[in-house]
């Protein structure tokens, strides 16, 4: 929902399968463009030889169907980021048509989770894949939603991101399964790795990584201080005219989302005891009361 003004590597998304991004690396684009998705769900194929794949996207037979032809039965290992729809359906199909291990987190349906992704293990923080040809180190970065990793590759100086960050926009952090606390935590959590590129699940291969980085965190945290600013101005309020204040520079049809990630501000004020929830048990956008504390 904000331009984030960053250094972007590649010019266009290419509408063939498989498109280099480096050396040992290409990325597939789903075929789910829309306007929560933008061109696609990326998905990155990792190697030559022994392959892994990375968010293979919602399924669509036909398209996995043609990757599979191209990368000829050299797919080894299939992870996901997290497991929202449009990011890991097509993992199970083709683990059963190549045989490659399924590995990535579950976690309790909130009602947005992809209940077909069964991993042959949950994956943990700091577990590293080391082939002949590449290293893959899992990094947890809860926030987004609880079960977010994602993938750094030493090799490229390269973090796959998944939906943690994304070219040229913000994430929709929806709780309770996503958590605005952890989110700003887990990004800074990436400037303790050496990174060049950030490869999103959505959007263009993105260089100067750190300022990537920090420019997203300072536009969580000005957008927290407006949320503050909001609830002094207004004083006792429901969401729902909170986010008309605090959103006043997105269009108002997409108010909708907003009061997702509006509500996951309000909550990491309650966490932090800045703000609290007046009624606890109306959790409604319309009815729920937040105040400064």
């Amino acid at each position: 929902m904000a331009d984030l003004n960053s250094t972007v590597v590649e010019h266009s998304l290419d509408a063939s399968l498989l498109v280099r991004v480096s050396d040992r690396v290409r990325r597939i684009t789903s075929p789910n463009a829309g306007p929560m998705t933008g061109a696609g769900t990326n998905g990155y194929v990792v190697g030559e030889r022994e392959l892994a794949v990375i968010d293979p996207g919602p399924l669509d037979e036909a398209h996995l169907e043609a990757l599979i032809e191209q990368v000829d039965g050299r797919i080894r290992w299939i992870y996901a980021t997290h497991t929202h729809r449009d990011h890991s359906p097509a993992a199970r199909y083709l683990a059963e048509r190549t045989g490659g291990e399924l590995i990535g987190c579950v976690m309790d349906d909130d009602g947005h989770q992809d209940l077909s992704f069964n991993p042959a293990r949950n994956i943990c923080d700091g577990e590293v894949l080391t082939t002949s040809e590449f290293t893959l180190e899992a990094v947890a970065t809860p926030g987004h939603v609880g079960n977010h990793f994602c993938f750094w590759l030493p090799e490229d100086k390269m973090m796959f991101t998944g939906d943690h960050l994304m070219q040229g926009t913000t994430v929709v952090i929806i709780p309770p399964s996503g958590c605005m606390l952890k989110y700003i935590a887990s990004l800074e959590k990436l400037n303790d790795y050496p990174i060049q590129f950030l490869a999103p699940g959505h959007g263009h291969v993105m260089g100067e990584a750190k300022s990537v980085v920090t420019s997203l965190i300072r536009h969580r945290l000005m957008r927290e201080t407006k949320v503050v600013s909001g609830l002094k101005t207004l004083g006792k309020t429901s969401m729902l005219d909170l986010v008309k204040e605090v959103y006043k520079d997105v269009d108002v049809s997409l108010h909708p989302i907003a009061l997702y990630s509006l509500w996951a501000h309000l909550l990491k004020l309650e966490q932090e005891q800045r703000a609290v929830q007046e009624n606890q048990l109306d959790q409604s956008f319309e009815h729920s009361v937040w105040v400064l504390q």
